[in-house]
């Protein structure tokens, strides 16, 4: 990860997804990875470029034997791992090995669209682990790696590898490589303007007269209360 990308990332792990989306929202982009949920709570906002993967269903053939796959031999430090299992439920293709593997290399985190296991594992070391699904079957034999850095496409959002991945505890999205600085500067604007009107309400003021104050209506837009 470049200097410039790990002060992206560090200044959007001090914001929160409410406050991105709604600075996507203001530029016309949608990019939410619906269902995907932290299995880690009380993890903080992560952010990295995403290193995807794709897996396909397939028939086993008497004596054969696939793997889940080594794909996390190339992930970089800082990346985070975005995972399409078609959504399944039924098998997982994450539990606690590769948790260890991804904390050896300073990973920033797995967005699994399918199921994880070995939960309690991955709570104690910690890990950020989002996931659609948790079932305890593996993946081995009934899935398996077709592709790695191709576009993946998770509900509405189609993700490029090298999007950037930002997930916490009100869900996931993922944001246009080309856009991310845009989306950046507007989320902070937004959260600033936020915690301006939540400090008023605090004064006393009342909410019609804060939010207008500090025009909730554009909040990406520097505002000062007359």
């Amino acid at each position: 990860m470049t200097e410039h990308q790990n002060t992206l990332r560090q200044r959007l792990q001090a914001l929160d997804t409410p406050s991105i989306a709604d600075a996507m929202d203001s530029l016309g982009l949608y990019g939410p990875l619906p269902g995907i949920v932290s299995r880690a709570p009380g993890q903080h906002t992560i952010a990295g470029p995403a290193f995807t993967v794709r897996y396909q269903s397939f028939e086993r053939q008497a004596g054969e034997f696939h793997n889940a796959g080594n794909y996390i031999d190339e992930v970089a430090a800082g990346e985070v791992i975005l995972v399409d299992n078609q959504g399944r439920a039924d098998c997982t293709v994450w539990g606690d090995i590769l948790t260890e593997m991804a904390l050896r290399k300073g990973i920033a985190g797995t967005l699994i669209h399918g199921a994880a296991r070995d939960i309690g594992e991955i709570q104690r070391q910690g890990y950020p682990l989002f996931s659609a699904a948790v079932f305890m079957y593996s993946g081995k034999n009934r899935v398996r790696l077709s592709e790695k850095r191709v576009a993946l496409q998770i509900g509405p959002t189609e993700v490029q590898p090298g999007d950037w991945i930002v997930a916490d505890s009100s869900g996931a999205l993922a944001i246009p490589a080309a856009q991310v600085e845009e989306v950046l500067q507007r989320a902070e604007r937004i959260d600033a303007t936020e915690r301006k009107i939540r400090a008023a309400l605090r004064d006393g003021v009342p909410l019609e007269q804060a939010r207008t104050a500090y025009r909730y209506d554009r909040p990406w837009e520097e505002a000062t209360p007359a």
